[in-house]
């Protein structure tokens, strides 16, 4: 069953939102050369605790942090700790969430870690960017679930393919096991979003007013294959290539996308894609 939420909810769900945009803008300053993993899950827990929310990751299924820290070739789900030490010209995908009053808020973004990253990894996280706002444009009155995930893949496939130089590395994978979510009393809810359309999955449900979503792609230099490591956490390519996560929580009103964990609710870059952005209940 989705849960459709109320505006009143909406606008709980907005504050946990504004939470995770804080944590998202303390945690890239924090990533340096350096820092290690554990230091901005650390960043993060002064965030959480300096907004009076609270932690929807720490201890979720028995995650022991606060964010997912997922280096280079680690997909999602990475888990921080004292022995990974950034370095220049690595990524890191930064995941995490935040809960107010009840309801919880989610995004992950891909940060450049110091200078000279190669043109592959800029464009890499730049398609994996843009494929999400393709996505949350899709979300539209009327729209289907599978229309979403259309915007994602097709998106995707239209890019030109990675290379390095005059090689060409191949299509970009499109990461199968993992995808979007419902979101709202409960960080993971029905239903799931691919970020490819499956036939075996038809359309899906019909978006309607106070249907909320977490749109996540997540997309290597190759293989669109993952495994799990030992820790049963943390996610890595099969092939070892270098992959990109980007997600917004987004809620669909009656005056269109809100995206409730972007500062300016989505606005500017929906604007340039020719959607305009539901009002802000907080403004």
């Amino acid at each position: 069953m989705v849960q459709i939420k109320t505006p009143e909810q909406i606008a709980k769900m907005r504050e946990a939102g504004l939470v995770v945009a804080a944590i998202h803008a303390a945690t890239r300053e924090a990533a340096v050369p350096g820092a290690t993993t554990r230091d901005l899950d650390e960043v993060a827990r002064k965030v959480i605790a300096d907004h009076g929310a609270k932690s929807n990751f720490l201890g979720y299924g028995g995650f022991p942090a606060t964010i997912c820290t997922s280096v280079n070739e680690v997909v999602v789900h990475g888990i921080p700790d004292e022995k990974t030490v950034l370095k220049d010209g690595d990524i890191i995908s930064i995941d995490c969430g935040a809960i107010v009053d009840g309801w919880h808020g989610d995004a992950a973004y891909t940060a450049f870690v110091g200078t000279g990253h190669a043109p592959e990894l800029i464009e890499l996280s730049r398609v994996t960017e843009e494929s999400m706002w393709a996505g949350i444009a899709a979300m539209r009155l009327g729209n289907r679930l599978v229309d979403i995930s259309k915007a994602i893949e097709t998106y995707i496939k239209r890019q030109p393919r990675p290379a390095v130089g005059d090689h060409s590395l191949g299509r970009y994978g499109i990461i199968e096991d993992y995808g979007g979510h419902g979101i709202g009393t409960e960080m993971h809810m029905d239903p799931h979003l691919l970020n490819y359309v499956s036939r075996k999955r038809g359309k899906g449900p019909k978006l309607v007013p106070g249907f909320c979503l977490a749109i996540e792609p997540m997309v290597s230099l190759g293989t669109p294959k993952t495994e799990v490591l030992a820790d049963d956490w943390t996610v890595i390519t099969t092939d070892g290539t270098w992959s990109s996560h980007w997600e917004h929580s987004v809620a669909l009103t009656e005056e269109g996308p809100l995206v409730l964990t972007a500062v300016d609710g989505g606005r500017a870059k929906l604007a340039e894609l020719g959607v305009e952005a539901a009002p802000d209940p907080l403004a």
